[in-house]
């Protein structure tokens, strides 16, 4: 019995593991003139990791890019992120990526809309 109460007092006093955070930033630009293309709407979803505690941190975030094509999330958990980009004249562009350093930087280039083809449009 006793040991069975040492034990228990143990695992009171051991701290949650806090989760291993991130700085990450999203840089996004043209395919074509590698410029960077600003007020794209960026949605970043954290899916997995290695966190056991996440209650007190954001895992979701929505926003726009800045002038430079850039967003930045100053602290975000370590693991598995889904990103969508929706850009006005760009294809909607959308990934996973494993964010495992403590500041990352990922780098999407966007293409712009393929044309349309028609069967119709060759018959008159």
């Amino acid at each position: 019995m006793r040991m069975f109460l040492a034990v228990v007092c143990m695992l009171c006093t051991v701290p949650a593991f806090p989760a291993e955070l991130a700085r990450l930033t999203v840089m996004v630009k043209s395919v074509d003139t590698g410029k960077p293309i600003d007020r794209a709407s960026v949605v970043i979803k954290f899916r997995h990791g290695r966190n056991v505690n996440l209650k007190k941190i954001v895992t979701n975030w929505e926003t726009k890019t800045s002038q430079e094509g850039t967003v930045t999330i100053p602290s975000m958990p370590q693991g598995e992120v889904q990103i969508q980009i929706i850009a006005q004249d760009y294809q909607t562009f959308g990934d996973i990526y494993q964010v495992d350093k403590p500041e990352q930087t990922i780098e999407i280039k966007l293409k712009r809309p393929q044309a349309q083809y028609s069967e119709d449009a060759k018959h008159p």
